[in-house]
């Protein structure tokens, strides 16, 4: 009986060839990764430097520096102009806000993004159911027209009062808070504020801090709030 020819080579499983396939698009892959991940110090000088005087920034890198791998020191002196102006407003509001204290009106600055609200309780300024402030209180209105006109930013001027019905030739809260809003206003331009930047606004009871619950709850509900518009 003739036996089998004996193969010489078996051939290869079909997996294997994909396997392999598989490995070398995932070397290539790899390969290309590292290739990408390369960094030209040269062009990266060059990319960060252009940032930074787009930015505001000064010439602060050296080519010795940067080429030794060492620590490179960054000027920000003129960087983000808008932040600064914010932070020195902040300081000048916070100053402000000392000042009014030493005539016992409380006041309180407030950050919602590129607005600032500086709030100031009225209770001792404005008399009840009087849109006209007492003399001690204009001067506070000039002092703080004189902190914000510095600045030169937009100023919203809002008028809020508590829920106590008003007495006299006013028919609502409403009408009194617009009115002492109006009434800084025009205070306002008298100390040269550009008229062009200033609004009013008079939201009455209708925008509480807390609830009017209580006599102290509504002293701090009856406020003027400057929202100032922070601008580059």
């Amino acid at each position: 009986m003739a036996r089998k020819k004996k193969e010489e080579c078996k051939g290869i499983p079909g997996w294997l060839i994909s396997f392999g396939d598989l490995m070398s698009l995932l070397l290539t892959f790899f390969i290309l990764l590292f290739s990408m991940g390369t960094i030209s110090l040269e062009k990266f000088h060059m990319v960060i430097k252009g940032i930074t005087e787009s930015l505001g920034g000064r010439k602060v890198f050296l080519e010795n520096k940067i080429m030794n791998n060492t620590n490179i020191e960054i000027e920000f002196k003129n960087m983000y102009p808008k932040v600064k102006k914010r932070q020195r407003l902040e300081k000048s509001l916070h100053q402000l806000e000392k000042e009014l204290k030493k005539y016992g009106v409380d006041s309180e600055v407030e950050g919602h993004g590129s607005l600032l609200r500086f709030r100031v309780n009225v209770s001792k300024m404005f008399p009840p159911g009087s849109e006209k402030p007492t003399p001690q209180a204009e001067k506070l209105i000039r002092m703080i027209c004189e902190k914000l006109k510095e600045t030169s930013y937009p100023v919203v001027i809002e008028g809020h009062t508590d829920d106590t019905p008003v007495r006299g030739r006013f028919k609502n809260n409403l009408e009194l808070s617009l009115e002492r809003a109006m009434y800084i206003l025009k205070k306002f331009i008298e100390c040269g504020y550009d008229p062009k930047l200033l609004a009013a606004r008079g939201y009455g009871p209708y925008r509480p801090l807390v609830p009017n619950t209580s006599p102290q709850n509504r002293e701090k509900n009856r406020r003027v709030e400057f929202v100032i518009k922070i601008q580059g």
